[in-house]
């Protein structure tokens, strides 16, 4: 599956619901569910393999180096990744779409934030003035080598500056090249709705965090305000580290035969044993 695969998916017209994925083994498992594509969070990447919050503590290399991995993993169901604000000006922000691209990412996503950044759903964001952001946009647009590649922006603007400006910004990364549109973090269902009305034309992304600022809406709810796509970046994060808090008591406290697990077998299965030693077996003969 190339990097033509999401596009594909955005032209059937479907709903799609992306789920969050960190790693290899949460992307392995993602695709395995039955996910049509997959969503490399940022919170979630520097959460689980940094222990640090989401406030541009982790950089460019590393990030590639992640989606590298989780696209790997996941093959042959396509990722759109985060990629934050692209680190930069215009000329990080192409180097990063090249990377992505290069990894095996067959979209990305980019904000409108200034350095450092921070998650969405946080407070204190600031957002880089207009033009610059743009400019941002313009140069993912120009960097990407394959026409497929997808283009998601996305503007922080509502916390800071006010719902029009998220929607004066909106229509704006549109103009420069943008393929999809997501405003980030809108407070009410009404202004999901209002975005939904004035973009109804557009692939819109719903951002759907657990505690977050943005209201909690079903997936048929957020289909029939006109959005597009649904990311869930954090579900299985924070399920997977209840899980990892629960596992560890446990052992220490003498119960690691009450923990709630996958069997043996099951993992080697998920991560591929058998797959690789078939593999081996046939080279050998």
């Amino acid at each position: 599956m190339t990097a033509s695969c999401f596009s594909d998916l955005l032209a059937t017209g479907e709903f799609l619901v992306l789920p969050g994925v960190f790693d290899a083994l949460s992307a392995r498992i993602a695709a395995r569910a039955g996910a049509k594509a997959l969503y490399m969070t940022g919170f979630g990447v520097v959460g689980a393999g940094f222990a640090v919050p989401d406030i541009g503590l982790v950089g460019p290399e590393v990030m590639t180096e992640r989606v590298r991995s989780i696209a790997g993993s996941a093959a042959p169901v396509p990722l759109v990744a985060d990629g934050d604000n692209g680190f930069g000006g215009p000329n990080n922000v192409a180097r990063l779409v090249r990377a992505y691209e290069q990894a095996g990412a067959c979209t990305i996503q980019l904000e409108d934030q200034k350095l450092p950044k921070r998650c969405g759903h946080m407070a204190g964001k600031e957002v880089l003035p207009l033009d610059d952001a743009v400019a941002n946009i313009r140069a993912a647009c120009a960097a990407r080598q394959s026409a497929d590649f997808r283009i998601v922006a996305r503007t922080d603007a509502r916390a800071e500056l006010g719902m029009d400006e998220a929607l004066r910004r909106g229509e704006a990364f549109l103009k420069a090249g943008a393929d999809l549109l997501f405003i980030e973090a809108p407070q009410s269902e009404a202004e999901l709705a209002k975005i939904g009305s004035i973009f109804r034309h557009v692939p819109l992304v719903a951002n759907m965090v657990e505690d977050g600022k943005t209201p909690w809406l079903s997936l048929d709810a957020l289909r029939d305000l006109g959005y597009r796509v649904a990311l869930f970046p954090i579900t299985a994060l924070l399920s997977n580290a209840r899980h990892m808090e629960s596992a560890y008591s446990a052992i220490l406290g003498g119960r690691a035969q009450d923990v709630g697990r996958m069997t043996f077998n099951e993992f080697t299965d998920v991560v591929g044993l058998s797959d690789a030693v078939s593999f081996a077996e046939r080279v050998r003969n």
